[in-house]
């Protein structure tokens, strides 16, 4: 994903061991809730027009899966390496 603003420097170990909230404060992304009601669907960065980076995010699902796929999401928008979820976990770059 290209992303307009210069992007934050984002540490492995910070990414995940950082409270959530503060990871989104520092990096500048919003989580929103997404309309898409698909199950094999677990959230996407999306681009506003204003430059501002958005975690669309399913509602209903539990803690653990939100707040890991928000964090996996985030390592890949400021590329920070960290190792590929397992099946049936899969991230596309459009």
């Amino acid at each position: 994903m290209s992303v307009a603003t210069p992007a934050p420097i984002v540490s492995p170990d910070h990414l995940l061991d950082a409270p959530l909230d503060d990871l989104l404060t520092e990096t500048g992304v919003e989580i929103v809730d997404s309309t898409i009601t698909d199950a094999d669907f677990f959230g996407a960065v999306v681009q506003h027009k204003s430059g501002r980076l958005l975690l669309a995010m399913p509602t209903g699902r539990s803690e653990l899966e939100h707040d890991t796929v928000a964090r996996y999401l985030l390592a890949q928008v400021f590329h920070v390496d960290l190792p590929k979820l397992p099946a049936p976990f899969e991230t596309t770059e459009l």
